[in-house]
């Protein structure tokens, strides 16, 4: 008869837990979202004192746009502060020493904070990502047409464009690279300067090269001006104008340029074939995936360095420097996160790698102290 009693105290008590845990971190997230929207929106009013048509108005309505992308960056901290904060609590009140010294272990009260922190970034994945997507692509558009003065060349490729796509006209499993400079992209519209187009059947052999100078992307495919196209022993074809067809879109050059965080979880696959279809790089889309995929693991490893590092008995002493380290930690570990997504883009670190391996390295950690804790 007492078995089914003994079973019903540790979870009675981790939902305890796992409520004030829940209620901490939330409340964390939005101070900590709130804290940092307002030195972003001073940010913005300040690149904005100098131009005219950037109204107060417009931009509060570009920060409020990236509040959800501004969270979405805060969460694994906030995970980490408010999980501190609430174990912390615990652990003064007396709680978590009386339910241990009762023999009930850490892992069982501690297994409700951990599912509701991977919850947590498992939302913030799947249902916050797509919002935020749309809401931070609208922001990104305001920005550009208030604060960021003139068009400018593509300043992901110094102006230039690269483009492979299959090329029927030159046979069965044929391809055609084309490279333009000075790339602009006004609105709806993208000029190019001097375009070249290598025309290559299916064992990489050239078929003919274009040579053109100037062209405009438009539905459909590209419109050429002032075309040359050269073959092997045959005089250069010169002509006008020239209709070259391509799946590539204006839209598809904006989105492949823009930031990873314009595009939600659910579309990133998709353009991320899109792009290794195109030749664009999909590195940084590859890497914003992974980062999403790794959310829920960040979160749950952020709530158990909390536990780790703020569970100590205040009796023992040290309680402080505890809590400082797992502060210091917790900002190495961000830090780690940050250098591992600059190796990523770089290219010096596979992808999975940088997205996954400093939320593996901080679980084993917390891990580590846990046990330490727990079992002396």
């Amino acid at each position: 008869m007492r078995r089914p009693r003994v079973l019903s105290i540790p979870i009675t008590l981790s939902l305890y837990v796992g409520r004030r845990f829940l209620f901490a971190v939330l409340g964390m997230q939005a101070g900590l979202t709130a804290i940092g929207s307002l030195f972003d929106f001073l940010d913005l009013l300040r690149q904005a004192s100098d131009k005219p048509h950037a109204t107060f108005g417009r931009v509060l309505a570009m920060e409020i746009l990236r509040v959800p992308w501004l969270g979405m960056q805060i969460l694994p901290f906030a995970v980490l502060l408010g999980g501190i904060f609430a174990f912390w609590r615990l652990t003064r009140s007396s709680e978590l020493v009386v339910a241990r010294a009762s023999g009930v272990s850490a892992w069982q009260f501690l297994a409700m904070p951990v599912i509701c922190a991977a919850l947590v970034g498992a939302v913030t994945t799947t249902m916050v990502s797509p919002l935020s997507a749309v809401m931070f692509a609208r922001a990104e558009t305001l920005y550009s047409m208030y604060l960021q003065v003139g068009s400018g060349p593509l300043s992901l490729t110094g102006g230039q464009l690269w483009l492979r796509q299959a090329d029927p006209a030159s046979g069965a499993g044929g391809v055609a690279i084309l490279h333009a400079r000075d790339v602009h992209l006004k609105g709806k519209e993208l000029t190019t300067g001097h375009v070249t187009v290598l025309r290559l059947d299916r064992h990489t052999s050239l078929h003919d090269r274009i040579e053109a100078r100037s062209g405009v992307l438009r539905p459909g495919g590209w419109t050429l001006d002032h075309v040359a196209v050269l073959k092997a022993d045959a005089a250069p074809d010169l002509r006008a104008t020239m209709r070259f067809p391509t799946d590539l879109t204006v839209g598809r050059v904006q989105e492949s340029f823009a930031s990873p965080s314009a595009l939600s979880f659910w579309a990133l696959p998709r353009f991320i074939t899109l792009l290794e279809r195109s030749g664009f790089s999909p590195t940084r889309h590859e890497l914003a995936f992974q980062s999403l995929l790794a959310l829920p693991l960040l979160c749950a490893t952020m709530a158990l360095v909390a536990a780790g590092f703020s569970m100590r008995p205040a009796r023992r002493g040290g309680a402080g420097q505890m809590l400082g380290a797992g502060l210091v930690f917790g900002f190495i570990l961000f830090m780690l996160s940050d250098v591992a997504e600059q190796f990523g883009k770089s290219g010096a670190l596979p992808v999975i790698l940088a997205a996954w391996a400093p939320a593996a390295a901080g679980l084993m950690l917390a891990l580590a102290l846990l046990l330490h804790l727990e079992d002396g």
